[in-house]
């Protein structure tokens, strides 16, 4: 019974399994994805399907490859989008997390500005008291106008 040492690393293991980066075929699909939703995928998409049925209607019979029901191309346009409904998934899961991230840090750096906005308003609120305290120039020249009254009724 041997049980594996935490101190050790472990031995490489040969695996049959195909090794791929998620990470590049994560943005190959965004690629992908984002052709597919073009004009010009639409254009050259008509433009292959038309030149496909313009030669095997107009060419002679021994250079013709698909005949009339066009049975090959209806399986290249299923094999097409059978590979691009899981890609433009895979980029739209992708964007799906890129938003979650970005919406995670706005409403962070939001309730950062509202604690920044309360403290401050807290701040001026402290000024406007103690400058309610200060005596202004205006207090200062009323009060001196009363000694003044008071001194001249005295004498």
């Amino acid at each position: 019974m041997t049980s594996e040492r935490l101190d050790e690393p472990r031995a490489l293991r040969r695996s049959l399994r195909p090794h791929y980066d998620p990470e590049a075929f994560g943005r190959l699909s965004e690629q992908i994805a984002r052709f597919l939703g073009t004009a010009r995928f639409i254009v050259y998409m008509t433009v292959f399907v038309a030149i496909w049925v313009l030669w095997n209607v107009f060419v002679p019979e021994s250079f013709k490859f698909d005949p009339y029901p066009y049975i090959f191309l209806t399986l290249m346009l299923s094999l097409q989008a059978s590979y691009a409904a899981p890609l433009i998934l895979l980029a739209q899961n992708r964007q799906d997390n890129r938003d979650r991230i970005q919406y995670e840090q706005d409403r962070e750096s939001a309730e950062r500005n509202q604690a920044e906005i309360a403290y401050l308003t807290r701040e001026i609120a402290a000024l406007r008291l103690a400058l309610n305290d200060v005596a202004t120039r205006d207090y200062l020249r009323s009060e001196l106008a009363h000694l003044l009254e008071e001194i001249r009724e005295r004498q």
